[in-house]
């Protein structure tokens, strides 16, 4: 992939976008882009099990076959992650993606590299400018796709995963709960539940918790008494995906009823089962080897579209160039 000065020689016309900080909630969408991408490396009743449920997330109009020579060959793949508010709060429309991840996985340097897109990023789309979380909303998974590859002059060759946020909670009671030791003392908010304000709940720093769905889901939403922003956020994002994951694994729950149930019924990808399978087979130590990164920037107030998140283009170029070196093959 080129790098960015290149990009910018053979493109000297194109519009600068700047992007913005999100509010991302992508515990339940990390979780999703690795499990179901390497879940079908098992044989017998799991495999059945697990081939069934990602028959049933597939898109049959939009399944790409568009990475099955890729991830044949084992070449570096990436993919879009998307996380919609449908359903949170009990909200029931298509919502936006307020969750945005680009994921590449690199079977030749074993690394998985996750880059988080914020929500507010502004762009412009068909002329228009709006933040990026909208360009699902106003289209389709295939325009928040080509929102981030225009944003960040990339190409994603995988596909994407489409996740309903609203899933989290039975998604971690799944595997039995996690336990998660908490960064820093706070109190949840009334908006940091799932669905019941008056649920709430107190962490100390250094304290580790057995958390439930909800309490899981409350700890990785609060907002305003981070020091870090959203930024801080992302990282009890994190914190909770590692929980899913280990409890996952050494208990086998990846492939129970449960989850399996609630992975049919919370996602949508247009990625094919051959590519799928090319993954578990060949990508596995990269899929276990992650790393996070995020765009950093300012944000402003911006008239109608209130406040959005501004890029400087010493971001934007380092996260091309960061995903360019990803994609190397």
């Amino acid at each position: 992939m080129p790098t960015r000065e290149q990009m910018r020689s053979t493109n000297k016309g194109k519009q600068n976008r700047p992007k913005k900080r999100h509010r991302i909630r992508h515990t339940i969408l990390l979780i999703v882009g690795l499990l179901v991408l390497i879940g079908l490396g098992t044989g017998g009743y799991a495999y059945y099990n697990m081939n069934r449920t990602i028959t049933k997330i597939q898109n049959p109009s939009q399944t790409t076959k568009k990475a099955d020579k890729i991830t044949a060959n084992k070449k570096p793949v990436s993919y879009l992650l998307l996380g919609t508010d449908t359903g949170e709060l009990g909200r029931d429309y298509k919502g936006r993606t307020d969750t945005m991840i680009v994921m590449t996985v690199n079977p030749k340097t074993n690394v998985t590299t996750m880059t988080s897109i914020a929500r507010d990023t502004l762009v412009t789309v068909n002329g228009e400018q709006m933040k990026i979380n909208a360009a699902y909303a106003y289209g389709t998974a295939d325009s928040a796709m080509a929102a981030v590859e225009n944003l960040l002059d990339i190409k994603i060759n995988g596909g994407y995963i489409l996740v309903n946020m609203g899933g989290l909670v039975k998604m971690v009671d799944a595997v039995g709960g996690v336990d998660v030791t908490s960064p820093l003392t706070f109190t949840t908010e009334g908006d940091d539940t799932q669905a019941d304000s008056k649920s709430q709940y107190s962490f100390t720093a250094n304290q580790t918790y057995h958390m439930d769905g909800n309490e899981a889901l409350a700890f990785s939403r609060m907002r305003h008494e981070d020091p870090n922003g959203d930024y801080g956020r992302q990282l009890r994002q994190q914190l909770i995906l590692r929980g899913v994951l280990k409890n996952s694994a050494s208990v086998g729950s990846l492939f129970n009823d449960s989850l399996l149930n609630t992975l049919s019924n919370n996602v949508q990808t247009d990625v094919s089962t051959s590519s799928m399978k090319n993954l578990a087979l060949s990508y596995r130590s990269a899929l276990g080897n992650i790393k996070q990164d995020q765009m950093r920037g300012t944000t402003q107030s911006m008239g109608a579209l209130g406040s959005v998140e501004m890029m400087s283009q010493t971001e934007i170029d380092r996260v091309h160039d960061a995903i360019s070196e990803q994609m190397a093959e």
